[in-house]
């Protein structure tokens, strides 16, 4: 991987001079383009190893474009805030908006190479690390964006050399420390670890590009052409690059499905309902305050259909909480910031740290569900959703993040009672829109895309809990009951992640 960045690659003076002023210029009207189009965002990843430049270059990059629209991210250890979400959490906040491009020095590599060479992962480990990254990425070039990967190389010699000068010379002798004369003696280990690493994440959708970092010219009209050609290759395609994504698969053939399978006729009379909340409701306040749960945090997604009660249940779970523990975060539509990013970073930037709950009302299915009926994304946007999804549910779990689904289920029959009733009421009335009524007029499609959702996203460590919501009494009992049993058996350390959807009302 290496070979090539290790034949003494230098650019002259006269040749470094010539080169400069047309590759400036190309560069900042490729920029302009990109800032006006806004149609994608650029990611460009800095790594390396140490005394190799990486600095230098992003400062070369800021003076020959236009430092307005570029962000430079520094990641290094992470930050108590950091800590207390999933490792990923802090390169979501950090990526760039659609026309602008983000540097990032640091990446989600870095950690995981640490980690190898410190024999604190196995190999299989860092593999399944580099398997994860190679899905984030392809996300990424997914939802439109330009990844730019660079590694810059020295060989020991060369590495050796290059801290002494930077070492005696006192305009950059602070950049040399102790730690980067330690980090130099475990240079065999780095190289197998991230020989190996890049190996296993050089995709062709973001492939990364080795650049050898001795020679500073060199180096940085590398770099340079390389971004140019990468943005002018960009903004000439109308479209980003999509991988083939599988067609859903039909398996209800007889006419059956997990939805008609529920038994919307169970019910709760008020005086059994009055109980049972008070019960679950109790029981949710000692577990949330249980000195266990400080060391984890709790995701709530409620989806459902229109007028299924979503709102009523989150309010009995509310009841129940502190209001200084818990953020509600209500998805409608996205925002112009939020259209600028990828379809999951809205939801990213909502995950709660430790000791604290979130409770979504619509969630990151949306994808799936109103975006996929009402053609708001392509097919294949839809498609590959469904991994995503588990993806991004996976690595909240792997933080020790508990994350509890529920789909709130009601008859075609029952939603227009209630919206009737909705017209009625005067405090009411806001609820109900001609969206609403629009969107029975697809109730069929609707309830394919819950069922195919249920099927590809229902996963051990996040199953769908479907309830039966034609009664609010015993709909609202089910969810508190739900939601105590599974945070009970996480901080018991008894939960046992399956493979099913849970259907079945739980036992009193």
């Amino acid at each position: 991987m290496f070979e090539s960045a290790e034949i003494g690659h230098k650019i002259s003076k006269t040749a470094y001079r010539e080169a400069v002023p047309p590759l400036r210029a190309a560069l900042l009207g490729a920029q302009v383009d990109l800032h006006e189009n806004k149609s994608f965002p650029v990611v460009v990843l800095i790594s390396g190893q140490d005394g190799a430049g990486k600095g230098e270059t992003i400062n070369v990059l800021y003076q020959w474009m236009d430092p307005r629209f570029i962000s430079t991210l520094a990641f290094s250890e992470p930050s108590d805030e950091e800590r207390e979400r999933p490792p990923m959490w802090r390169f979501w906040r950090s990526l760039p908006p659609k026309g602008r491009i983000g540097i990032f020095a640091g990446s989600w590599y870095s950690e995981s190479i640490r980690q190898r060479i410190q024999g604190e992962i196995s190999l299989k480990e860092l593999d399944a690390r580099a398997d994860q990254i190679n899905r984030f990425e392809a996300m990424l070039v997914n939802e439109g964006a330009l990844v730019l990967k660079f590694w810059f190389h020295l060989t020991k010699d060369a590495q050796t050399k290059r801290l002494k000068a930077l070492e005696s010379d006192p305009r950059t002798a602070w950049r040399v420390t102790k730690w980067n004369w330690d980090r130099l003696k475990t240079y065999d280990e780095l190289q197998n670890v991230a020989g190996h690493l890049l190996r296993m994440t050089n995709t062709h959708w973001a492939p990364w590009v080795v650049v050898e970092g001795a020679d500073d010219r060199y180096r940085s009209l590398t770099v340079a052409q390389t971004l140019l050609a990468a943005l002018q290759s960009r903004l000439a395609r109308a479209k980003s690059l999509e991988l083939p994504a599988a067609p859903i698969v039909r398996v209800d053939t007889d006419g059956r499905t997990v939805l008609t399978e529920m038994d919307l006729t169970l019910a709760l009379d008020d005086k059994t309902y009055e109980r049972e909340l008070a019960k679950w409701q109790g029981r949710l306040a000692e577990l949330v305050r249980d000195a266990r749960f400080k060391g984890r945090s709790l995701v709530c997604a409620f989806e459902g259909a229109d007028a299924a009660g979503k709102g009523g249940a989150i309010r009995r779970i509310g009841a129940a909480l502190d209001a200084r523990q818990y953020q509600v975060t209500p998805v409608a539509a996205p925002t112009e910031e939020e259209r600028a990013q990828p379809h999951l970073w809205r939801f990213w930037r909502h995950l709660p740290r430790r000791g604290h709950l979130a409770i979504f009302d619509r969630t990151w299915c949306g994808r799936v569900l109103v975006e996929r009926v009402e053609g708001f994304c392509s097919e294949n946007d839809w498609l590959r959703a469904y991994g995503e999804i588990n993806d991004f549910e996976h690595e909240m779990a792997d933080a020790g993040v508990i994350v509890v689904k529920f789909w709130l289920q009601i008859s075609q029959e029952e939603q227009l009672r209630r919206f009737k009733e909705r017209e009625k009421v005067e405090f009411k009335r806001f609820k109900i829109t001609e969206e609403d009524w629009r969107n029975r007029e697809k109730w069929g499609a609707y309830q394919q895309a819950i069922c195919d959702m249920v099927e590809r996203t229902s996963t051990g460590n996040a199953p769908w809990t479907l309830v039966e919501a034609n009664d609010k009494n015993h709909a609202r009992v089910k969810i508190l009951r739900t939601l105590c049993e599974r945070l009970q058996a996480e901080l018991e350390g008894k939960f046992k992640p399956g493979a099913g959807t849970k259907r079945k009302r739980p036992k009193s």
